[in-house]
């Protein structure tokens, strides 16, 4: 059982990780390649890593779709090419500040997925949650607008590239949410169909973007030049935390598995500094806040899960001494 714990926690914190570095990973790869080729290059690779994954694992069967063809496609479509086309894209066009933007905003997914909750199912959360979530909100708004929210308005420059990569954020968790409709399936069956199809629906997008013009194949020299970077963003961002995180959240219970989430912004800071790349006071201040939001509602949710353990406990007792 404690074997299985740590595997759990290495691979969550090696996933967390992997995504806090993508993000300024990426940006120094947006020097020479559009982020759009960059996307479907690397997933195109993570694809076709995962699908010879599940053959030798769980055979031609696996690859049935079983009725939940048109399913797989919505939430492969919202991860793979909702997410990753418009976090990437988003953050380019920011420049040097999206790199921290793009890893704040991912970090607000277990907030996010909460709001969303509450408006399609109606599950209003518990006040202090709330309360977090806009803790967590004003953090975000701390990084992207530096403070100066007005200036921030007043550039359609910087508002457009946010609310990209907060859809593409929304993507994911809607992707993240989806699983659940495809419990008897695998991780790794699920993760591979849902990013066979996002991935396609992604190179369509990106075959018709350059035929009107707006973007060019990149050159063998460009690629060559970007190739370090698409073998991290491919083997840990890709393939290690894809089913990384799936399989040490299966281990470890979706509520200890957010805790990890706290590593993607601390990552980015890390390395953003370490590259030499502008460290405002607000990226700090904002980080901190997140962290303390997440922190905070986990502690929170765990002693509502206790107090409810415990109540049943005592119903159990009551009803079988009486």
């Amino acid at each position: 059982m404690k074997n299985s714990v740590w595997v759990g926690t290495i691979l969550c914190f090696i996933a967390a990780v992997s995504w806090g570095a993508m993000f300024p990973v990426a940006h120094a790869a947006f020097k020479y390649m559009d982020p759009f080729y960059f996307t479907i290059i690397r997933y195109g690779a993570v694809t076709i890593i995962l699908v010879v994954i599940l053959f030798w694992k769980e055979g031609k069967q696996a690859f049935r779709f079983e009725g939940k063809g048109l399913s797989l496609w919505f939430f492969g479509t919202m991860a793979f090419t909702v997410y990753n086309l418009l976090i990437f894209w988003g953050e380019d066009l920011l420049g040097e500040s999206g790199v921290m933007v793009a890893s704040i905003m991912e970090s607000l997914m277990p907030m996010i997925s909460v709001v969303i909750v509450w408006m399609m199912f109606k599950n209003r959360p518990h006040l202090f949650t709330l309360l977090c979530v806009l803790l967590s909100f004003i953090g975000a708004v701390l990084v992207i607008t530096k403070g100066d929210i007005n200036a921030f308005l007043g550039a359609t420059d910087h508002i457009i590239p946010s609310l990209l990569i907060f859809i593409a954020v929304i993507g994911w968790v809607v992707y993240t949410m989806g699983g659940s409709k495809f419990s008897g399936w695998s991780a790794l069956r699920y993760s591979t169909l849902s990013c066979l199809l996002g991935t396609i629906t992604a190179i369509v997008i990106v075959a018709v973007t350059t035929l009107l013009g707006y973007i060019s194949v990149p050159s063998q020299k460009t690629i060559i030049a970007v190739s370090p970077h698409l073998l991290f963003m491919i083997i840990f961002p890709g393939v290690i935390a894809l089913l990384g995180w799936n399989i040490g959240v299966s281990i470890l219970s979706p509520l200890n598995g957010l805790l990890f989430i706290n590593f993607v912004p601390v990552t980015t800071l890390l390395i953003s500094i370490f590259q030499g790349n502008p460290i405002t006071m607000f990226d700090l201040l904002g980080t901190v806040l997140i962290i303390v939001s997440l922190l905070a509602n986990n502690l929170f949710v765990r002693m509502l899960q206790k107090k409810k353990t415990k109540q049943r406990t005592q119903t159990f007792l009551q009803e079988h001494i009486s």
